[in-house]
C-alpha cells in the first residue's frame, strides 16, 4: 500500500491553495434568525430537541402530580433546568404546552402488536391501554389531560388527535381480520378499536381506580363478540334518523 510522505508540498502548490481559499465564497458568519416553530409542527434536533424533551417531561410530571390547574410555565422551566424565557418564547401558554405534550405522546406511543388472530390483537391492544392507565404517572397524566380537555378547546383538539393516531395505528388489525373472514365485510375498524379501550377509560374516570388485567380481557372479548355479530358493520342503510316501522 503506497504511503505519501507528509508536508511535501511545493511553494507553488501552497500559494495556489491560499489563492483558492481567498477567492472561494465564504459563508455568512451571521445566519438569518429562524422563528421558533409552532409546538408539535416538526421534530427538532440538537439542543432544541433536548430542551423540548426536558420541558415536556417536566410538564408531564406536574400534570401527574398536581393536575392542570397547577401547571405553570415558570415552574416547568425550573424543573426542566432551562431558561424561563425559552419556555415562554417556544410555547407561550399552558394550553400550547399541553397540546405539544399530547403530540409527543402520540409520536412516542408503542406500535401495534399483531398476533394473527382478531382476539389476540384486541387483547394486545387492551393490555397496552390497561398498563398505561394503571401506571401511576401515566394514569394520573391522562386523567389531568382529559379533565383539561373538557374546558379548553385547544387541549380537546390535541387529545382528539392523540386518539386518532392511536386508533389508526391499530385499525389494520381489524382490517386484516375482515380479510381473513373473521369479521363481516363492512366492519368499521376504527369503531372496533375504540370499543376495546372505551370500557377501560370509563372504569378509570368513573371509579378512580385503574382497570386490571381481567378488565382488559373482558374489554377485548366484548369488542370481538360485538364485531363478529356485525354490530360495527357500516352500510348505506345505517340511518338512525329513518322512521321505524312496527308490524302487527
Amino acid at each position: 500500500m503506497p504511503v505519501t510522505a507528509p508536508h511535501q508540498h511545493s511553494k507553488e502548490t501552497a500559494m495556489s491553495a491560499e489563492d483558492e481559499h481567498e477567492h472561494r465564497p465564504q459563508p455568512d458568519p451571521r445566519p438569518d434568525p429562524q422563528p421558533d416553530p409552532d409546538p408539535g409542527t416538526l421534530r427538532p434536533g440538537g439542543r432544541t430537541a433536548r430542551v423540548r424533551t426536558a420541558v415536556l417531561r417536566a410538564a408531564g410530571d406536574v400534570l401527574a402530580e398536581q393536575g392542570v390547574d397547577r401547571l405553570d410555565l415558570s415552574d416547568v422551566a425550573r424543573r426542566a433546568e432551562v431558561g424561563k424565557t425559552t419556555v415562554y418564547r417556544r410555547w407561550g401558554s399552558v394550553t400550547a404546552l399541553v397540546a405539544d405534550l399530547l403530540v409527543d405522546m402520540a409520536e412516542q406511543s408503542l406500535p401495534r402488536e399483531e398476533t394473527g388472530s382478531l382476539l389476540g390483537d384486541l387483547r394486545a391492544n387492551a393490555l397496552l391501554v390497561q398498563r398505561t392507565l394503571a401506571d401511576p404517572r401515566q394514569g394520573a397524566l391522562f386523567r389531568a389531560v382529559i379533565a383539561a380537555a373538557t374546558c379548553d378547546a385547544r387541549t380537546a383538539e390535541a387529545l382528539r388527535h392523540f386518539y386518532e393516531v392511536r386508533v389508526a395505528e391499530w385499525a389494520p388489525c381489524v382490517e386484516r381480520a375482515v380479510a381473513r373472514g373473521e369479521l363481516p365485510a363492512g366492519t368499521d375498524a376504527s369503531q372496533v378499536v375504540r370499543a376495546v379501550s372505551a370500557p377501560l377509560y370509563y372504569e378509570l374516570l368513573t371509579t378512580g381506580t385503574a382497570p386490571d388485567t381481567p378488565a382488559a380481557e373482558r374489554a377485548a372479548r366484548a369488542a370481538q363478540a360485538a364485531a363478529v355479530a356485525g354490530v360495527y358493520v357500516v352500510s348505506l342503510s345505517d340511518d338512525l334518523t329513518a322512521p321505524i316501522s312496527y308490524d302487527g
